[in-house]
């Protein structure tokens, strides 16, 4: 049985730490509560927002709808096949593994449980905020990780339908912090589960420079051992690894108990070959990544894009430490934008279009908004 509650304050609810109001509210803890929650005249007549853990939304207003909070709880390691579609060529069992997570568990509790158990894939996905539901909307990433690339399905209902589908990976047109869910299908499926494919045999991703010189320190808890010829090898598990992105993480970014803020609130800029060249010539200290966009399958090339460090943007501008009033961008990570206190959602709104239009300004890029904007 389902309680819809009237103006609920959402202020616990977002990391900012923002004062907006719902005009409705229901905590989701059982997926049998759906069929009852669609039928409702207060879920049927307004506007619907769906939250788990509040890591990537601002509120610059109050929400004259209804506040879906998701707490749908479980994990499980699926038997396979009966309870989970495979993949061509998989050999199930003795190298992969399937776990199953609902929507409302914390996201590093189920990287926790993975790397436990040694299960590899996960580990670079370590301290995201936010709840597994909201993993596959924004495609999360980290340190040369992303979701799509552990994900086998998403457990999804139809909002106008209250059907269940489920949508296989590729259905879900994942892209840089970027879904199927975030665009096409916004605002119109409920996540209720995923299904990952975690590597049983190792699977190490420690080619991020970041992660990789914080491992190869001296001092870093690496098993070293030697082999019959003595020559030291150094042997990573997926808990060492999942132990380094926290360590880093934590140096870097702000405890939102502490002081309000949503992580990363804009996105890495993508550039061409061309444009990368003409910002070497003037700033030839400019950090940049490239990545393969697409698959290789059937003998195609994948392409290759250019990323370039939205933080070394900002920071170049001028940005890194300011505060304007209650709000301002962290002193040790210029991607985070922070609330020291009594901020409404305008002001950090504000502060963000001065940042782009900064950037704009002095490179001729354009910054995205990582963060929601309700």
């Amino acid at each position: 049985m389902i309680e819809i509650k009237k103006n609920y304050d959402l202020t616990k609810l977002n990391t900012f730490g923002i004062s907006a109001w719902a005009k409705f509210f229901v905590e989701l803890n059982d997926e049998k509560d759906l069929e009852e929650l669609f039928l409702s005249p207060e879920f049927k007549n307004n506007q619907k927002l769906f939250l788990g853990g509040g890591s990537n939304i601002l509120f610059t207003k109050n929400f004259d709808g209804i506040v879906i909070l998701n707490k749908l709880k479980g994990i499980e390691i699926l038997e396979v096949p009966t309870k989970v579609p495979t993949r061509v060529g998989t050999q199930v069992g003795k190298n992969f593994v399937f776990i199953r997570a609902m929507g409302g568990e914390i996201w590093h509790d189920l990287v926790t449980f993975a790397v436990n158990k040694d299960y590899w894939g996960i580990e670079n996905l370590s301290f995201i905020p936010g709840t597994v539901g909201a993993a596959p909307i924004q495609n999360i990433g980290a340190y040369g990780a992303e979701l799509k690339d552990i994900l086998e399905n998403v457990e999804a209902y139809e909002i106008k339908t209250g059907q269940k589908k489920i949508f296989k990976n590729k259905e879900c047109e994942f892209g840089y912090r970027d879904s199927i869910f975030k665009n096409k299908f916004k605002g119109e499926y409920f996540i209720a589960a995923v299904v990952l494919k975690l590597s049983k045999m190792e699977k190490k991703n420690i080619n991020y420079k970041i992660l990789r010189e914080y491992l190869e320190k001296p001092a870093r808890n690496a098993f070293s051992i030697a082999d019959a010829g003595g020559n030291k090898i150094v042997e990573y598990t997926p808990k060492i690894i999942s132990d380094a992105v926290m360590a880093i993480r934590k140096s870097k970014l702000p405890d939102p108990v502490l002081i309000g803020n949503a992580g990363s609130f804009f996105k890495n800029v993508f550039v061409d070959k061309e444009k990368l060249q003409d910002l070497l010539q003037k700033y030839p200290n400019v950090p940049y990544f490239e990545e393969e966009n697409g698959s290789k399958e059937n003998g195609s090339k994948a392409s290759v894009l250019v990323k370039i460090s939205a933080a070394w943007l900002i920071e170049k501008c001028g940005w890194k430490g300011r505060r304007i009033g209650n709000v301002g961008v962290h002193e040790k990570q210029a991607l985070v934008l922070v609330n020291y206190g009594g901020a409404t959602g305008g002001e950090i709104k504000n502060l963000s279009e001065q940042i782009i239009a900064s950037v704009r300004s002095k490179f001729g890029l354009k910054l995205e908004r990582e963060v929601n904007l309700i």
